[in-house]
């Protein structure tokens, strides 16, 4: 009986733990094989959201990179496609891949639809990895961006010469006040505004991609000049040439019509032009106590003709004020070659619009500007020597602002 007992103590205390620990180690190996595929399936979409928040984040800078570029392609005065073809170039260089991207200047949407801005809009649909097991469906993911622009200020005074030193040079004893504007130079010399001897110069402030030398500081509005600014776009860039006609037409009258006039111009006396656009290819000259009077002008300088008005003549002109050629009174063609036209006349001369020779140097000698101060100069080069007051206010007279130091932010 002895033996029997510890036979069945001794089988007791061996199997039945053995079996029980057997028994728990098949539980838990039942609740981990069933747990096993929750654990890995939630580290994986752990790790797939986020692949999918990564990517949220770079096309969102993806897309404000492509809605700067545009911004910056539209300072420079270029056209929807080109600033599309810059936003798109930006965004795919920054890893767009196959998605896509929608250009909007001005956005069409959200408080900046009124304003200077581009609009960029880009979507992309990502595969699905842990999470492919229950559905195929890609991804959506979208990014939005505006590049908002802002002028700092305007000009009335605008050089357009991306390397000329001295590109805006003030001399003499000039005299000269911007009121509400600025002069602005596109030109990286480091003189690309330059004010010396006795000049005296008023203005909001003095801009420049490049540098200023001043011989005598101007008054400004602005605590210093502003340097290393962005290039001011070609106000006019779009403006287009016009036609010449036939017949040539006869200078030699006491009243001109519009119209083509193929052997230049040479005005003296009292001479009215009547509104139009004339043609002139040939210089013009006005000399010298030549009257000369005519609204609703427009006088465009075909190839590399110059004008040269004598200071003693007294000229009263002033640009359309509606119309394609709206407040442009004299317009310098932009195929000509490097001239200098001279701008020059008696005090009560008015010359109301802006003076446009992308191509040519102007040299402002007179002591006058426009109707109320309305004047605009947008050149190759200016050279600046007259006693002028010229305000910036002149929409009323057909004449556009020209922004001035400009600059890009990201504003949605």
């Amino acid at each position: 009986m002895a033996s029997s007992g510890r036979f069945f103590r001794n089988l007791f205390f061996r199997r039945v733990p053995r079996r029980f620990c057997e028994g728990r180690g098949g539980n838990v190996a039942t609740i981990f094989a069933l747990t096993l595929p929750v654990v890995v399936g939630g580290a994986g979409l752990g790790v797939e959201t986020s692949y999918w928040y990564y990517s949220s984040l770079k096309l969102q800078a993806i897309a404000d990179a492509a809605a700067y570029a545009g911004a910056l392609e539209k300072i420079a005065g270029s056209d929807t496609a080109a600033i599309t073809t810059a936003a798109t170039t930006s965004a795919a260089s920054n890893g767009l891949g196959s998605g896509t991207i929608v250009v909007n200047t001005p956005p069409t949407s959200g408080p900046n639809t009124a304003k200077k801005a581009v609009e960029v809009i880009l979507n992309q649909n990502l595969d699905r990895m842990f999470t492919s097991i229950f559905t195929q469906t890609k991804v959506p993911e979208q990014a939005r961006a505006v590049a908002l622009i802002t002028d700092a200020s305007k000009a009335c005074v605008l050089a357009l010469n991306p390397s000329a030193s001295q590109a805006a040079l003030f001399s003499g004893s000039t005299s000269v006040k911007l009121n509400g504007c600025s002069v602005m130079s596109d030109s990286l010399a480091s003189d690309a505004i330059k004010i010396q001897g006795s000049a005296a110069v008023q203005a909001d402030c003095l801009i420049t991609v490049g540098g200023v030398v001043l011989n005598n500081p101007p008054a400004m509005v602005c605590k210093a000049p502003i340097t290393q600014a962005l290039p001011a776009a070609d106000p006019f860039a779009s403006l287009p040439t016009p036609a010449a006609s036939n017949p040539c037409q006869n200078d030699n009258k006491s009243t001109l019509k519009p119209g083509t006039y193929c052997s230049g111009m040479s005005l003296s006396g009292n001479v009215a032009l009547d509104p139009g656009v004339y043609v002139v290819q040939g210089n013009l000259k006005i000399n010298a106590n030549a009257n000369i009077s005519g609204s609703g002008v427009t006088i465009f300088m075909s190839g590399s003709s110059t004008v040269s008005i004598n200071g003693n003549a007294t000229v009263t002109l002033s640009a359309p004020t509606l119309g394609t050629y709206s407040g442009v009174l004299f317009y310098g063609d932009r195929t000509g070659t490097a001239a200098q036209s001279t701008f020059n006349g008696t005090a009560s001369s008015l010359f109301t619009g802006a003076i446009y020779f992308p191509r040519q140097q102007v040299n402002y000698l007179g002591n006058f500007s426009g109707k109320n101060g309305c004047t605009q100069v947008v050149a190759d080069t200016i050279q600046w020597s007259g006693n002028s007051t010229i305000n910036q206010d002149c929409s009323s007279l057909g004449m556009k602002d020209i922004p001035a130091a400009q600059s890009v932010a990201i504003a949605e």
